[in-house]
């Protein structure tokens, strides 16, 4: 009786595993491990990438950068092309500037709080009109207007290529695969990065400053988007296909609307980004605000930079208001074309009336000095928290135990690692939780930093990567599920995102180093910062938009508060969380730059010097290094659709 019981045991054991889709992809990947690391490690030994395997690309890229250079006034390209592009810019950005100044600050302001009136009602409309004033009162009221015109331009044009990809992403998967290593590229790519080769097209000015903007702030409107359409309920859009409907009526009546949400965030996401790089944009002649903060900044004068910082805020948190009052709104039948009217000729008046009443220009006797009182405050702020507050330390010796106990033990493990075991870990991470294609993208990525001949410094950028994204994504999620649970604490730190997100990284960059001193820490706390807030928008969104059927149905079991949160809110709201994750990854790698600034040296210091010294090739291979660390880190935390369909 024994025998007949263990041997069907015996029997079944080895099926069990082969049938265990994770243990079947790591057997195989064992296997080939086990045939192509010998011959790796017997061809090219050492555990840094090898020489062997490097290609030296500065050559092709200073040859082409001479191209360009010489070919730019006389190519057809030039001529007939970019050139057409960068009239329209500027003939754009000129004429919206012009309408400004005309309207002077009475019209600009009656204008904006007229509109957000109409839109949301009369407290955001002395929200608007209390924004504008206080843009004035600082001294900022010309540079505002400027980078205003400049944003609006950059935002349109913007939203109009993230939603036309996002619509194609979303209504096609191989549309989804194409565009997303794409959209990875335009917002990881750090913007120092292609900044030059942008001023080699467009030269100096208001196009280049505008391209580089539309390149960073498309992505998040385009990704939205495509989630809005590809999460739209499949019960309403079967309801409507079976009442006889096109696909373009099912799109226009049925996925557009349910999607409303998620294009509202987009849109909230692509102002965001546009306004926070206004200071990069600056260094290729943007001007406006952006260009205040960048000279305040060269003088180490923090309260200038933030005088000219806090209308940026300002800016963003009015569009973010109006534009997402103006959606909730859309198709309300109630609102008639004629109250619209009334209040575009109360508008028109109020600008004429202040155009004749010579109150176009800001009076200088009206302007408040900040710089002075919050230079103090910096300073006050250095000599008590840098070092010897009593029990906690101080700031210095929470960024050097950071960097003692995160930052060194992972960057040494990283660089310790043979560099085949680290292409390795990432096929597995990549194929665990994806296809084959999904593994064989990622190797390739990484295989690429090492051709490109930036292997250690990349392992340096991708400690500090991981380091910064754990830390945003536990403050992020603990903060977005509390956001998404609290109307009232959503209301409350709504206003303290726009902060963190629209305040230019340059503006807190010097206090960040005055509390943290300077190294790979105050990098990954600006980061931080920096990446913070879209995590927490887009998991407080995902948790909110639950099915409340579902919840509901939780309830009447007697599931508690926890167990709702845990067993339905966050299994619902994975492709949010996910999509949470990757904005969190790509953010960090957009601020590497910065940490570059800062002392985190590795692939922002490089990037950075390129620009100073005009190195096309030191700039783009850095930056092309970037982008591969963030396709990698993309793939190994995105799982694939197919997945779920097919165990490739």
């Amino acid at each position: 009786m024994t025998a007949t019981i263990t041997a069907p045991a015996r029997k079944a054991a080895p099926p069990g595993i082969l049938t265990n889709r994770a243990a079947r992809k790591l057997l195989t990947l064992a296997v080939a491990a086990a045939v192509l690391v010998p011959l790796a490690v017997s061809q090219w030994g050492g555990t840094t990438w090898p020489s062997a395997l490097t290609v030296d690309v500065s050559g092709p890229l200073g040859t082409a950068s001479d191209w360009i250079i010489d070919n730019r006034d006389s190519h057809p390209l030039f001529l007939y092309f970019f050139g057409h592009v960068s009239n329209a810019v500027v003939i754009s950005v000129h004429a919206v500037y012009l309408a400004l100044l005309a309207m002077g600050w009475a019209g600009v302001t009656a204008v904006g709080a007229l509109v957000a009136w109409r839109v949301a009602g009369v407290r955001l409309a002395l929200g608007t009109a209390a924004a504008f004033l206080v843009c004035g009162l600082l001294g900022m009221w010309v540079p505002t207007m400027q980078t205003l015109a400049l944003m609006v331009v950059a935002v349109v044009v913007s939203v109009v290529v993230g939603a036309l990809l996002g619509l194609a992403a979303g209504l096609s998967d191989r549309m989804d695969r194409v565009l997303r290593p794409v959209l990875d590229t335009m917002q990881v790519l750090p913007a120092f990065a292609y900044l030059l080769p942008v001023v080699l097209v467009f030269g100096i000015g208001v196009p280049a400053a505008v391209l580089a903007t539309v390149v960073y702030a498309a992505p998040p409107m385009a990704r939205l988007t495509a989630l809005g359409l590809r999460g739209a309920d499949k019960e309403v859009l079967e309801a409507v296909e079976s009442l006889g409907t096109t696909a373009r009526q099912r799109l226009l009546t049925a996925r557009v609307p349910l999607a409303r949400k998620d294009l509202l965030l987009g849109l909230n996401q692509t102002i965001m980004m546009a306004l926070s790089m206004a200071v990069i944009a600056s260094v290729i002649g943007a001007g406006g605000l952006g260009d205040r903060v960048y000279q305040a900044l060269a003088s180490v004068d923090v309260g200038a930079a933030l005088a000219a910082g806090i209308p940026i805020v300002l800016l963003a948190v009015v569009l973010d208001r109006v534009t997402g009052a103006a959606g909730e709104r859309l198709g309300d039948a109630q609102e008639s074309p004629a109250t619209w009217a009334y209040a575009l000729v109360a508008a028109v008046a109020v600008a004429l009336a202040g155009r004749f009443a010579g109150l176009l220009e800001w009076p200088e006797a009206w302007e408040a000095e900040i710089a002075g009182p919050v230079n103090r405050a910096v300073d006050w702020m250095t000599a008590h928290l840098y070092s010897g507050v009593p029990v906690i330390g101080g700031t210095a010796d929470w960024a050097g135990h950071f960097t003692t106990w995160v930052l060194d033990p992972l960057r040494d493990g990283l660089q310790w690692l043979p560099w085949w075991s680290v292409l390795l870990i990432v096929a597995a991470l990549a194929w665990l939780i994806g296809t084959w294609r999904t593994a064989l993208t990622a190797v390739l990525a990484m295989a690429a930093i090492g051709v490109l001949g930036v292997w250690n410094p990349s392992l340096d950028t991708l400690s500090q990567v991981l380091a910064a994204v754990a830390v945003t994504l536990v403050i992020g999620f603990a903060v977005g599920v509390a956001a998404a649970r609290s109307d009232r604490f959503e209301r409350w730190l709504r206003p303290v995102l726009d902060v963190f997100q629209t305040m230019p990284q340059f503006v807190y960059l010097i206090p960040v180093v005055a509390l943290f001193g300077v190294g790979r820490a105050p990098a990954v706390a600006a980061a931080v910062v920096y990446a913070l807030p879209a995590v927490v928008r887009i998991t407080t969104q995902g948790l909110r938009q639950v099915d409340p059927a579902a919840l509901e149905s939780a309830r009447s079991l007697g599931a508690t508060s926890g167990q709702q949160l845990r067993q339905v809110q966050l299994p619902l709201a994975r492709p949010a969380l996910l999509l949470a994750v990757n904005q969190g990854v790509v953010l960090v790698l957009a601020v590497v730059i910065i940490g570059g600034l800062v002392g985190g040296g590795a692939l922002g210091y490089q990037v950075v010097f390129g620009l100073a010294q005009g190195d096309l090739a030191a700039g783009l291979v850095a930056g092309a290094a970037i982008v591969c660390l963030g396709l990698m880190l993309d793939r190994v935390t995105q799982p694939t659709e197919r997945r779920t369909t097919k165990g490739a």
